[in-house]
């Protein structure tokens, strides 16, 4: 009687812990703990890979961030230095059109300068021409009229003779 307690078939509580024990046995039997085990592990494995493969994913985007930084930052340097040598033939070519233009002002003055003395040679020539004939012109006016036919005559001999010992 002193298991009676213990083995009452009669208590709903001797069943379910009967039911228990029968449950947990079957478990164990059928090796529930080992298969749950299993798929645990095989869901970590599986979980420890995609957190491998982002790890790596992850490096090869720094990696790749790094790399078109780099070439970002070349691009910019390689920009500036472009807009650098730009100016700077600008700057050159600037110098070489003022250079040219300063040259091709002074030889169009010194061209200028030279036809004004041209015209200034010329007027001074047809002014000295003008007045030499105004001269010969008054002087045979004046000897026409005031000087006798044989001294005209005597005066055109020595005109003539002069002029053959100069030439």
């Amino acid at each position: 009687m002193y298991f009676n307690w213990l083995f009452d078939f009669g208590d709903p509580t001797m069943w379910v812990t009967i039911a228990l024990a029968v449950f947990f046995g079957a478990v164990l039997y059928m090796k529930v703990p080992g298969l749950a085990a299993k798929a645990l592990d095989e869901r970590a494995d599986k979980i420890r890979e995609e957190l491998d493969q982002a790890r790596q994913l992850r490096e090869e985007a720094q990696e790749l961030l790094a790399s078109y930084t780099r070439k970002q930052r070349a691009a910019e340097k390689e920009a500036e230095d472009i807009v650098a040598q730009a100016k700077k033939e600008a700057q050159l070519y600037a110098a070489d059109m003022r250079a040219q233009l300063a040259e091709q002002l002074e030889r169009r003055a010194e061209a200028a300068n030279r036809r004004i003395e041209q015209a200034e040679a010329q007027a001074q020539n047809l002014v000295r021409d003008r007045a030499v004939d105004l001269a010969v012109r008054a002087a045979e006016i004046a000897l026409e009229t005031s000087v006798p036919k044989s001294v005209k005559t005597k005066l055109i001999d020595e005109g003539i003779k002069e002029m053959s010992s100069s030439l």
